[in-house]
């Protein structure tokens, strides 16, 4: 065999030259094909996975349209209208944020008695209206989207706890990071970001947690902990308070005699159902849009995004 024979024997597939991929690396093809198959979240972790050209068109352009597919006016509120710029974290770690639930662990001011895994979701919901609830007064000026508690039981003898995440919007101009850098809040020694990596603040030991966070999320005060990252991503756990159906009217009475309009519409026309059906997942759902007893995806190329 000649030298010539024995380095083309030799070469890896993602080494060849790009001539011979420039089907598969042809964006505007890989558009179309993610079109047609409504920007499958799990196709398209196979794909960024074949090798590291691929694993960068993903990153620079497939996981910012899925966003954009998935959730539009989440996403356009996000990026200020220019949903092809770039945003606070990147793309891939607000697909991520969209569809992964982080998981909890014990925390200094938030303790559980057995780790809950992070898993992926059927649905989502999103709310910049349930995100003000999660703002200090002085800085209600910030746009902070929420969603609703994935709820996961933890036994007879204890309530169910409630596992939440969030993202602002321009978190590096925003008023809450001006806040926690003036009261030069310490980062968190333990704790970093499960969407971006990297580390977090504690808005509890910030004080920065108003009541009224956990009266959205149906908790009690100081029930709850939440964490925020230098890209803007917030993740967070509480204790959910067992509700009757009484008690849920009486709430409802009580938003509309607070006269609050603005709330009212903007729970509608400020949120984005995040669809996750590509992930093949059963889901259990307790009557709201918060998922129950879903099941933890693991192995196969789903784990690309996990490890983003």
């Amino acid at each position: 065999m000649s030298a010539a024979q024995r380095r083309r024997v030799n070469v890896h597939p993602s080494d060849e030259p790009e001539s011979d991929y420039s089907g598969i690396l042809n964006e505007g093809i890989l558009l179309l094909l993610f079109e047609s198959i409504k920007w499958d979240l799990q196709v398209l972790c196979l794909t960024a996975s074949v090798n590291r050209k691929l694993r960068a068109i993903a990153k620079r352009l497939l996981w910012r349209k899925l966003c954009v597919f998935r959730a539009p006016c989440m996403v356009a509120a996000l990026a200020n209208g220019a949903p092809n710029g770039r945003i606070g974290g990147g793309w891939d770690a607000l697909a991520k944020l969209m569809f992964f639930c982080s998981g909890c662990e014990s925390t200094r001011h938030f303790i559980v008695s057995r780790a809950i895994p992070g898993h992926f979701t059927q649905a989502s919901r999103f709310s910049k209206t349930s995100g003000r609830s999660f703002l200090a007064k002085k800085c209600r000026g910030d746009l902070l989207f929420v969603s609703d508690p994935c709820e996961h039981p933890m036994g007879d003898k204890e309530d169910d706890l409630g596992i939440f995440r969030g993202v602002f919007r321009g978190f590096m101009r925003s008023k809450t990071r001006a806040c926690l850098l003036r009261r030069q809040v310490p980062f968190d020694e333990r704790v970093r970001c499960p969407y971006c990596g990297t580390r977090v603040w504690s808005m509890t030991a910030a004080r920065l947690v108003p009541k009224s966070a956990a009266r959205r999320l149906g908790s009690g005060d100081r029930r709850l902990e939440y964490f925020v990252c230098v890209n803007g991503h917030l993740h967070g756990a509480c204790w959910l308070v067992p509700l009757s159906s009484d008690e849920e009217v009486c709430d409802v009475g009580e938003e509309d005699v607070d006269g609050d309009d603005d709330d009212v519409n903007e729970d509608h026309a400020g949120y984005d159902e995040v669809d996750g059906d590509a992930c093949s997942h059963q889901t259990v759902t307790n009557g709201s849009t918060s998922s129950l007893g879903e099941d933890v995806l693991g192995g196969g190329p789903i784990d690309l995004l996990l490890n983003l």
